[in-house]
C-alpha cells in the first residue's frame, strides 16, 4: 500500500498496468460495434451484414489506434466520454466515405442504429478498466516511480500534494533537497544539493544521476527555486536527457486544466499564458440553455416518479413531503432548495444531540448511520432520487444541472477566501463532488474539486459530469 506520503512498498512500475487491458479494450470495442451492425443489418434484410460488420469494426478500431486510445500510457485512465463520442464522430464521416466510395449498400438510418451501441459499450470498458487501474494505484501498482529536485519547502508541498490524492501515476521515492534545510514530508533524502552552484558544474549532474540510480526512478521532477536557477536548470537538464532520463520541470501551478496552458518562448524564455475561467460568453449562454431544457424535460417526463415517490414519503412518516432548506448560491445569495424528505420530521433539532458521532472531518455534517433517515429515506437517498425536486430550482435559475455543492448557512459562516471561491457559480444538482465519492471525501477533498470545477469550467466539462452522473447513481457509491 502507499503510505502516509505514498513511499512504501512501490512494487510496480508504469509500464505494468494489468495485461489484460488492451486486449479488453480490443474486444469491447470490435464485438461492440460489429455485433450490432450485424444484428441490425440482418434484421432489416440489408445486404451483406457480416461483410458491413468486419469493415465498421476494423473503421472504429483504426480510429482509435490512431487516436492514440490504446497507448499504454493512455489505457485505463480516465478521459472522458467525450473523448469516446469524438472518435464516434469520425467513424461516422469515415463510415459516410466509404459508403459513397462503394455505393449505397446500406440505408442510412440501418447504418445510424447498428453503431449507435458502440460509444456506450466503449465507455463502459473503459470504465472498468479506470476503475481497476484507480484500485491499484492505491496499493502502489501501475505507478511511475519520481525523484523530486527541489528546495526542501517545495518539495515538501509536491511529496504532499501527490500524496493527498491516489488516482494519479506518479509516486515519489526520493528527494534531492536544494540546501541544508530539513526535509518534514518523509520522503528518503536520496542526495543533496549545495545551495549555491557549485564551482564545476558537474558536481550537481553526478549527484543527480547518483541518486536516479540509487532510488530506480523513472523521472525526475525539478521544482525551481531562488537556490535553483534557471541556468542550474538548465545544465540538470542536459546531463538528465544525455543520460536517457525523462525530466518535468513544475510550474508552481495546481489544477489548471491543460487547455487553460499556451506555451510560448520569447526570446528562447519558457513562458505559460494561462487563460483565466470562463464566466461570460456562448459556452455560459450553452450552459443555461442546457440547465432549462434539461430540467423542464426531465420534470416532465418524470412526473410519475415524483408523484410516487411523494405519496411514499407521505405514507412512511409523518410530516410533509419535501424538505425546503436555505442554501447558498452564486455570489452567496440566499436560496430555498427543495428535495424529497428523508429524515424524520424533526431531524433538524436533533442534530445538535448527534454533533459528536459526525464522520466528516471538515464544516459539513454527514453521518453513515444517521438514525434520522426513514427506511423510505435511506433508499431514496442511496439512488439519489431525493434530488430531483432541484430541477424546479435549476428551472427557477437558481441552482445548475452542473455545479460545486450547495452550502449551507452555517458552512459559509466559516469559510475563508479559498472556498468562498466555491461560489463563483451557481452550485449544482451532481458535480465533480458527486462523481467522485460524494459523502466518502473529505473537506479538503470535496473543496479542491469544487475549486477545480470553478477554475477550469467548460460546456465539455457539464457535458462529461452528467455522463459520469449516472454511473455513479447507479454504483451508489458515497450516498448516505
Amino acid at each position: 500500500m502507499r503510505g502516509k506520503h505514498g513511499l512504501h512498498r512501490v512494487h510496480s512500475t508504469y509500464g505494468d498496468k494489468a495485461a489484460w487491458y488492451l486486449p479488453l479494450a480490443l474486444l469491447i470495442d470490435a464485438a461492440g460495434i460489429a455485433l450490432p451492425v450485424l444484428l441490425v443489418l440482418r434484421h432489416f434484410r440489408q445486404p451483406h451484414p457480416l461483410a458491413c460488420a468486419v469493415v465498421t469494426a476494423a473503421a472504429w478500431l483504426s480510429i482509435r489506434a490512431v487516436r492514440r486510445r490504446y497507448a499504454a500510457d493512455v489505457l485505463g485512465e480516465n478521459r472522458g466520454v467525450l473523448a469516446v463520442l469524438a472518435d464516434w464522430l469520425v467513424l461516422l464521416g469515415v463510415l459516410a466515405v466509404l459508403r459513397t466510395a462503394f455505393g449505397e449498400i446500406v440505408e442510412p438510418s440501418r447504418a445510424l442504429l447498428g453503431v449507435t451501441a458502440a460509444p456506450v459499450l466503449t465507455a463502459a470498458g473503459r470504465a472498468v478498466t479506470h476503475r481497476h487501474l484507480i484500485a491499484d494505484r492505491r496499493s502502489a501498482q501501475a505507478v511511475r516511480r519520481v525523484l523530486v529536485i527541489g528546495e526542501p519547502a517545495t518539495a515538501d508541498h509536491v511529496v504532499g500534494h501527490l500524496a493527498a490524492r491516489t488516482e494519479h501515476a506518479y509516486v515519489v521515492v526520493g528527494v534531492v533537497p536544494v540546501g541544508g534545510a530539513r526535509l518534514a514530508c518523509g520522503a528518503p533524502v536520496v542526495a543533496r544539493l549545495g545551495a549555491i552552484d557549485p564551482p564545476q558544474p558537474s558536481g550537481d549532474s553526478a549527484l543527480v544521476l547518483g541518486a536516479v540510480r540509487e532510488a530506480d526512478a523513472e523521472l525526475v521532477l525539478l521544482a525551481p527555486g531562488p537556490r535553483l536557477s534557471a541556468e542550474r536548470l538548465r545544465r540538470l537538464s542536459w546531463a538528465l536527457h544525455d543520460a536517457g532520463i525523462p525530466l518535468a520541470v513544475l510550474p508552481g501551478l495546481v489544477d489548471v486544466a491543460v487547455r487553460r496552458v499556451q506555451l510560448d518562448a520569447p526570446a528562447g524564455l519558457a513562458m505559460l499564458h494561462i487563460a483565466p475561467p470562463i464566466r461570460r460568453g456562448a459556452q455560459l449562454a450553452l450552459k443555461g440553455a442546457l440547465d432549462r431544457t434539461g430540467a423542464a424535460l426531465g420534470l416532465l417526463l418524470l412526473a410519475p416518479v415524483l408523484g410516487a415517490i411523494a405519496l411514499a414519503v407521505r405514507l412512511t412518516s409523518p410530516g410533509p413531503v419535501f424538505h425546503r432548506q436555505t442554501r447558498y448560491g452564486r455570489h452567496a445569495a440566499p436560496f430555498t432548495m427543495w428535495k424529497f424528505r428523508t429524515m424524520v420530521a424533526d431531524a433538524e433539532a436533533r442534530k445538535a444531540e448527534l454533533t459528536g458521532a459526525n464522520e466528516n472531518d471538515g464544516l459539513m455534517f454527514k453521518m453513515r448511520r444517521d438514525p434520522r433517515v426513514t427506511p423510505v429515506g435511506r433508499f431514496l437517498r442511496r439512488t439519489s432520487l431525493d434530488e430531483l425536486p432541484q430541477l424546479f430550482n435549476v428551472l427557477a435559475g437558481t441552482m445548475s444541472l452542473v455545479g460545486p455543492r450547495p452550502p449551507l448557512a452555517d458552512e459559509v459562516a466559516h469559510y475563508d477566501e479559498v472556498e468562498l471561491r466555491r461560489l463563483s457559480v451557481k452550485p449544482g444538482i451532481t458535480g465533480l463532488w458527486q462523481v467522485s465519492g460524494r459523502s466518502e471525501l473529505s473537506w479538503d477533498e470535496t473543496v479542491a474539486l469544487d475549486l477545480r470545477y470553478v477554475d477550469n469550467w467548460s460546456f465539455t466539462v457539464d457535458v462529461d459530469v452528467i455522463a459520469r452522473t449516472f454511473r455513479a447513481v447507479a454504483d451508489g457509491r458515497g450516498a448516505y
